[in-house]
């Protein structure tokens, strides 16, 4: 007599797969993986803005003559140190508009930017304007990337491989720029002054429910800087837009 194999009844297998997929929700709803991977594209974030600070940090300690916007003296595209006294080079008479200048953004042109109604925080000086880079040149560190810094310059080679960028890197509305928009920005400021040093700044947009503005450890909220939307690193955070400026 052939022995009969016991199998699984029609309703075990459908409790089964209905325990599964219990267990499968909770473990959705616990992990939240949606959350997970905003929070790890914002540690890249702080870290790719730890890593561009000391980069250009220690481009300037030891440049004597530092191009923040490669050029000489940092003066056409960096922010004019407007004092309302003397004009500094570059600067302004009689607290005048001054000439354009530059926000660099990680935003390739194969996405043009053309809003032109951001503001600055300069009392004399009414816009600024987006420049971007080609895809090919986006990372370079030799003056040509989405930072004009010539990091290969600094004594035994630039620091970095590759100008990091946001992992998202995209902007809603290419017309209307948001302090929401995941991209990086960098700005500078400048003088021929001797009592004036060339100045700098970073800023990136947090996505996360706990990094974000607002959330439990908002880093945009400690960060010193005068835009409570976006995490601000350098050594002149009042340079790029406050928070009303986007």
């Amino acid at each position: 007599m052939a022995k009969r194999t016991k199998g699984f009844t029609l309703l075990e297998l459908l409790i089964v797969i209905a325990i599964l997929a219990i267990l499968a929700t909770v473990v959705v709803l616990v992990l939240n993986p949606a959350e997970t991977l905003k929070k790890t594209r914002d540690s890249q974030r702080l870290s790719d803005m730890n890593t561009l600070r000391a980069a250009i940090a220690l481009y300037v300690t030891q440049i004597g003559q530092p191009k923040l916007d490669g050029t000489a003296f940092s003066d056409t595209n960096c922010l004019d140190r407007f004092d309302g006294n003397t004009p500094d080079f570059g600067e302004p008479l009689n607290g005048a508009a001054s000439n354009l200048r530059k926000i660099w953004v990680s935003l390739p042109d194969s996405s043009d930017i053309t809003d032109t109604s951001i503001s600055t925080n300069m009392a004399n000086l009414a816009s600024a304007d987006f420049n971007q880079i080609v895809v090919a040149d986006l990372y370079k560190t030799n003056g040509n990337g989405w930072i004009p810094v010539q990091f290969n310059a600094i004594q035994g080679g630039p620091p970095i491989a590759n100008l990091p960028v946001d992992p998202t890197n995209a902007v809603t509305d290419l017309a209307s720029v948001a302090n929401e928009d995941l991209i990086y920005r960098y700005s500078c400021r400048s003088s021929r002054a001797a009592s004036n040093s060339t100045t700098f700044e970073i800023n990136a947009r947090m996505e996360s429910d706990d990094f974000k503005p607002g959330g439990a450890s908002d880093k945009a909220a400690k960060d010193g800087g005068n835009n409570s939307n976006l995490y601000e690193v350098g050594t002149d955070l009042s340079i790029l837009p406050g928070t009303d400026g986007f």
